[in-house]
């Protein structure tokens, strides 16, 4: 089992599949998906849907796993490598793409070998790690199903059941250039004007459920002038909904309010991502996740967390869906890596939740 798996994760993380350029690893995994028998398109967003039969039962309800198959940067060009202590990690100065490939690579590879499993329904979403815009926009009326497992949380031994609501601000100040030497009292600098409304914001963990941040400014072209152009870009979370839409609604009042005292014009952009759910400990897809994961000796704990998956998605949309481990360590980072036999592992786990959807 470990060897086509592992064989087949190394295939995949090595196409390509920064976020906004999925489209050709998709366009493989909708081949190899066929392959396997299953009924399979991508949808107008070029989300990947699929749904194969079941096997050894009847009458069973679908269940829905999902994955997303955008990776984060740098993740061109990657070469994984597998150590003698059975960990993979990439040759060089890339991520790895186990997130969320070798969930991927785990569901196919249950598929293939678990002798019992109910309808399942497949879906791989674009663009999930910029904001969840694939699974915005995915084609609900393919999906079925009405419960599941989203295959995106790193460690094994926890299964997330909610996540927070989340705005992303992006901020435009508008200034006026002027030579910085000869005469900028003519000019309306943006930097200063953009610093003036993040010093003025609150930022940092709130509370226990509610966070804010700046994390990307740029501006200005020349040392000796004025600038005229500034941007960054802000978000806030909570646990709690009416917090979260109230704070992003405070944020933009103050940026507004300190830009526009320095003379400068700005626009801002506020996108709600996704709105704080939780399912409860004892639905359905935790204890079957719960109780999956004990055959392979995990005591698996319910957390809620303050990142944002699909799940959150899915859930608000009536689907059932708690977040499984893959094994990964590391996301998002150079020194990503994943070890087989935690791959293992969730494949065990798969097929046990496959067995036990199918009684």
């Amino acid at each position: 089992m470990s060897q086509r798996m592992v064989e087949q994760f190394m295939e995949m993380v090595r196409i390509d599949s920064e976020s906004g350029n999925e489209a050709r690893f998709l366009d493989w995994l909708l081949g190899e998906v066929r392959s396997m028998g299953a009924d399979a398109a991508l949808d107008g967003y070029g989300n990947l849907i699929a749904s194969f039969p079941a096997k050894g039962c009847a009458g069973a309800e679908p269940i829905l796993l999902s994955c997303h198959g955008d990776t984060v940067k740098p993740g061109v060009g990657i070469e994984p490598v597998l150590g003698a202590d059975g960990i993979i990690r990439s040759a060089g100065d890339t991520i790895l793409g186990a997130d969320d490939k070798a969930g991927i690579a785990e569901v196919l590879e249950a598929l293939r070998v678990a002798p019992v499993r109910p309808p399942i329904e497949l879906a791989v979403s674009r663009q999930e790690e910029v904001g969840l815009y694939g699974v915005k926009a995915m084609d609900f009326s393919r999906i079925t199903a009405r419960r599941g497992f989203l295959m995106d949380n790193d460690t094994l031994d926890t299964i997330v059941i909610g996540g927070p609501s989340y705005f992303a601000i992006d901020v435009t100040v508008t200034g006026r250039s002027a030579h910085a030497g000869m005469e900028p009292e003519k000019g309306i600098n943006a930097i200063r004007a953009a610093a003036k409304a993040i010093a003025a914001v609150r930022l940092g963990r709130l509370d226990h459920e509610t966070t804010a941040n700046v994390g990307v400014i740029n501006g200005g072209i020349i040392r000796n002038g004025v600038p005229a152009s500034c941007s960054f870009l802000a978000e806030c979370r909570s646990a709690d909904h009416a917090k979260a839409a109230a704070l992003a609604e405070e944020m933009t009042g103050i940026i507004r309010a300190e830009v526009e005292a320095t003379g400068a014009k700005v626009d801002i952009a506020v996108d709600e991502k996704c709105r704080a759910v939780v399912i409860p400990e004892d639905a359905w897809a935790v204890r079957i996740a719960k109780q999956a994961l004990s055959t392979v000796g995990i005591d698996a704990k319910a957390v809620f967390i303050t990142g944002f998956t699909d799940a959150s998605i899915y859930n608000n949309r009536g689907i059932e869906m708690a977040v499984v481990g893959i094994g990964a360590q590391g996301e998002h980072s150079t020194e990503e890596c994943i070890a087989v036999a935690d791959m293992e592992k969730a494949v065990t786990m798969l097929v046990e939740a496959f067995r036990l959807s199918a009684s």
